[in-house]
């Protein structure tokens, strides 16, 4: 069994430390007020007890609480009180430098919270490191004085999440759609170097590739791009090789045969966009941003939004690229291929691709093959978007943040803009924490409800503050040269966060576990359970359309991803409310509005039942199912394809792409628990290191490579098929 200490370090439990502390305040009172050696033993067993029976690496702090519950039990109050003295004391010199262990725990390689924090992040790179020393210290100063009390300890408390504290003290928003379109036709300036409009297909490729590293540098959430925007470039290649053949067929003194001239230019032009797909592939996995990894970037395939005839010609050949040397893979170390993370893929169905009869069905069964393969591209359907999105169809900023529909942002053409807009920032509200805390009671689950809601709102409305006032020279490729808008050196960004340009996210996490507890149901129950899950859906809705009304800021409703902060929550919730069966008995809580990993439920019905939830998740939802590997059943993936297409507007499907460096295997590598805690284990060789596997999940909308927390490792362990 082991404990994580304050620094992050994981080590071995020892019950010796237990003991001598109880043993320290016992005789530091009066004789007469002193437990006997057999109550102190008994205090240390029942700790080491409940340690075991939680099923995970308890911290110190919860440790320490466990002890004064159980001091208090043999009721030696003034022991407690001692006890109780010594651990403030101790905090206060803690308090004094927040930062030092973490810090140095993490150059030692000796954080295991931070080992396992992030999925696409490797902590023993010194890239990273300094990312994560920096983001010690923002959070230091965001505890300590920038934002209020009653958010600092919510948060803490795990009540809600205020998310990305290690970038707070900078003024930098989440994520964004690229406006790539701007920044290749009307130039850009990169690292204070002028990019005038590029004259070939691969230097527009170039161009895109390393915009992406410096916008990924200048925010910490993830970033869009279409490739509808890259299109114009084909035709100025195609044009240019037109040239170029055309000339040597004059030098050569041969017949200006124009067919075969088409024939040549074209070819040359493949080859081209072959070179340009691999550059976009390669420099995004291989760049590294200033926080230490690769650009989270979402690559956007949607047909209609170009024109039909040459332009969308060009745009299916692009896609077909993209498709084709994804299936492929990229290279490991050790030469084999393997699925990336990034760039993440989404591919549109749409009237021109659904069907066997359609032109572009082919597009459709090579994004089938690879999803088999590759666990990308994720799915939007044309057809259910534009009913939940007056009539637009665009993609996400990142893996689900979605923007809203503003009429007051038009495009010169008079169309809706949705390149160049951004979210300032996400708070989470823990909806499971609200269940407990009310027990059962549903008057006062609604009236606690409220009062979360409101401290979410209080931490977004300091996000937004945070961001006001921002000049725009801090990310001039930002908001001077195009990505996301042109102002002028100096001027604020002020005017962006108003008026529906940007967005300003309500996350939520538990859902299921929320519904469980006051109903006794799964949200999936139709006899009470959804429409319990529905109306809490419906009461933050209300809420965020009232906030908008009154500041004019775009509040909308987010699925949040939760990728470390499931453990985070999980872990708060047992301290304060004990293990509930069904509620807070696991490692971690579930995303958003997802049905329960263990709940067996078939792929179609989770889809159709999700999608209800997904209306009501206007600023970020993604819904998935579980399969198993699909590479020989391309029919089956195609026909879950077609059914995102009729019921719901954004889904994925899991599957499993692994490999062993140690003996060459390909295919799950396994989840096996030793001394209380989950490692991951090739199951033909029994490697452990993870230096040596290659592991790919999705975790909650993206790819992770780095492997996880504990809370989820749990659940990708627990998770069942759909298919």
């Amino acid at each position: 069994m082991k404990i994580i200490k304050r620094s992050g370090a994981e080590v071995i439990f020892d019950l010796s430390k237990i003991r001598n502390a109880v043993i320290a305040a016992n005789n530091s009172v009066g004789e007469d007020r002193r437990m006997s050696a057999a109550q102190v033993e008994e205090i240390s067993r029942n700790v080491e007890r409940t340690c075991e029976q939680m099923g995970r690496a308890m911290n110190v702090e919860e440790i320490q609480d466990l002890v004064e519950n159980e001091i208090m039990a043999k009721r030696a109050f003034e022991v407690a009180r001692s006890y109780i003295t010594y651990r403030y004391k101790r905090a206060l010199v803690r308090k004094s430098n927040t930062t030092d262990e973490q810090i140095m725990s993490l150059l030692e390689f000796d954080n295991e919270e931070v080992k396992q924090e992030n999925s696409n992040k490797n902590p023993l790179v010194n890239s990273v490191q300094r990312d994560y020393m920096a983001g010690e210290v923002s959070k230091d100063i965001t505890r300590r004085f920038l934002l209020p009390q009653d958010i600092v300890e919510a948060h803490e408390k795990g009540l809600i999440h205020f998310h990305d504290a290690d970038y707070f003290a900078q003024h930098m928003h989440n994520c964004c759609l690229i406006n790539l379109e701007d920044m290749l036709e009307n130039g850009t300036v990169i690292s204070e170097t002028m990019i005038e409009r590029p004259h070939s297909f691969s230097t527009a490729c170039n161009i895109a590739t390393q915009s992406i590293a410096q916008i990924a540098s200048s925010q910490y959430g993830g970033q869009s791009i279409s490739l509808s925007h890259l299109v114009p470039f084909v035709q100025v290649s195609r044009e240019k090789f037109h040239r170029e053949v055309e000339e040597e067929f004059r030098q050569a003194g041969l017949t200006l045969d124009e067919e075969k001239i088409h024939a040549i230019a074209e070819e040359r032009l493949r080859r081209e966009v072959k070179q340009g797909v691999q550059m976009i592939q390669y420099q995004v996995i291989t760049l590294m941003t200033t926080n230490g990894q690769a650009p989270f970037i979402t690559i956007f395939m949607y047909l209609h939004e170009v024109a039909d005839g040459q332009p969308r010609e060009d745009l299916a050949m692009l896609i077909e690229e993209v498709l084709m040397q994804r299936i492929q893979g990229i290279k490991n170390e050790k030469g084999v291929y393997i699925t990336p993370a990034f760039p993440k893929l989404i591919y549109v169905l749409e009237s021109d691709n659904v069907t066997e009869d359609s032109k572009y069905w082919y597009l459709t069964e090579l994004a089938a093959k690879c999803t088999a393969k590759r666990m990308v591209p994720d799915y939007i359907s044309e057809k259910v978007m534009k009913e939940l999105k007056k009539g637009d169809c665009y993609t996400c900023m990142g893996c689900r943040s979605f923007l809203t529909p503003e009429d007051s942002q038009r495009n010169p053409d008079g169309s809706r803009k949705y390149y160049g807009r951004f979210n300032q920032g996400v708070v989470t509200i823990n909806l499971v924490d609200v269940a407990c805390s009310a027990k059962k009671d549903m008057d006062a689950f609604w009236r606690i409800f409220d009062e979360r809601l409101e401290l979410c709102h209080k931490a977004l409305m300091c996000r937004h503050e945070r961001l006001k006032g921002t000049v725009s020279d801090v990310a001039p490729i930002l908001w001077q040269f195009g990505a996301l808008a042109r102002l002028e050196k100096g001027e604020k960004i002020d005017k962006l966060l108003y008026n529906g340009y940007s967005t300003i996210s309500l996350g939520y996490a538990g859902l299921y576990e929320c519904t469980y507890y006051m109903t006794g149901k799964s949200h999936t129950d139709p006899d009470g359970g959804t429409e319990f899950a529905l109306a809490v859906m419906q009461h933050m809705n209300d809420a965020c359309a009232k906030w908008r009304a009154e500041s004019n800021i775009a509040f909308s409703l987010y699925g949040t991803p939760l990728e470390s902060t499931t453990y985070k929550f999980a872990k708060c919730l047992q301290k304060r409310f004990g293990r509930i069966p069904g509620v807070t008995d696991k490692m971690y809580i579930t995303n958003s509005y997802h049905v329960h990993v263990t709940e067996e439920i078939d792929a179609f019905k989770k889809l159709k039942f999700e999608a209800q939830f997904q209306r009501l998740s206007p600023g970020g939802a993604i819904s998935y199912v579980e399969v198993p590997d699909m590479q020989d059943n391309i029919p089956a993936v195609l026909s879950v394809m077609k059914f995102i297409y009729e019921n719901i507007m954004y889904a994925e499907l899991n599957t499993k792409s692994d490999y062993c460096q140690e003996c060459g295997y390909n295919g799950e590598i396994s989840i096996v628990e030793e001394d209380g805690k989950l490692l991951w284990e090739c199951p033909c060789c029994g490697n452990r290191d993870q230096s040596k596997l290659n592991v790919a999940r999705r975790t909650c909308g993206y790819i992770g490579t780095q492997f996880w927390n504990q809370g989820r490792t749990q659940e990708i362990k627990d998770r069942v098929l759909h298919l």
